[in-house]
């Protein structure tokens, strides 16, 4: 039996932003075209258009939607913790698996790059950060942590900082940087 109409759109609109987030790390957001990502998503350039609306619609729904898988893990990491120094080991632990040049690093930063001069987009990667840092502040209200609205958005910047800083220096791991930020957030209290 072959695909519906409606199958086949579904088909084409996911190899269009799986097509756009291997663009995005490769050549970097701006260097995203119809034509690149027809060629690459083996589609008609027309269709680009057909399922979004520009192809800058396109490369946002394509990175926010990774960035959003990305930020859902941190659910199972505080569920695993007992503990606000055992969260902290875990998120810190996390990050050594990017690396700064792997693919969703690269496309975190041409994202964040992005969204500084697009303020739709902006707006777009500002609602995931308050996402992201509510999830967090309410696991650390839940165990007793001072402040955890700005406690969670210190750890989110961390957290980015710590990517980018890897590209540069991969000694900047999660077990060097674990006891200074544990320390850190021990003085405040």
């Amino acid at each position: 039996m072959s695909p519906t109409a409606a199958e086949r759109g579904r088909e084409v609109r996911r190899k269009l932003l799986d097509a756009a987030v291997e663009l995005i790390v490769e050549r970097g957001w701006a260097a995203v075209s119809t034509r690149v990502l027809a060629e690459r998503a083996g589609v008609a350039p027309g269709l680009v258009h057909y399922h979004f609306d520009s192809v800058q619609a396109l490369l946002t729904e394509a990175a926010t939607g990774q960035m959003r898988e990305a930020a859902a893990l941190i659910g199972p990491a505080l569920a695993a913790a007992r503990t606000p120094a055992e969260a902290l080991g875990l998120l810190m632990a996390s990050l050594d698996s990017y690396t700064g040049t792997d693919p969703m690093s690269l496309l975190f930063v041409e994202t964040y790059l992005a969204a500084a001069r697009d303020p739709q987009l902006r707006q777009v990667v500002a609602g995931l950060l308050l996402e992201f840092r509510a999830q967090l502040a309410a696991w650390l209200a839940e165990h007793d942590v001072p402040d955890p609205d700005t406690t969670a958005t210190v750890l989110g910047a961390a957290i980015d900082g710590l990517v980018m800083h890897r590209a540069m220096d991969p000694t900047v791991t999660g077990d060097v940087i674990t006891p200074v930020l544990a320390r850190v957030f021990r003085d405040a209290t």
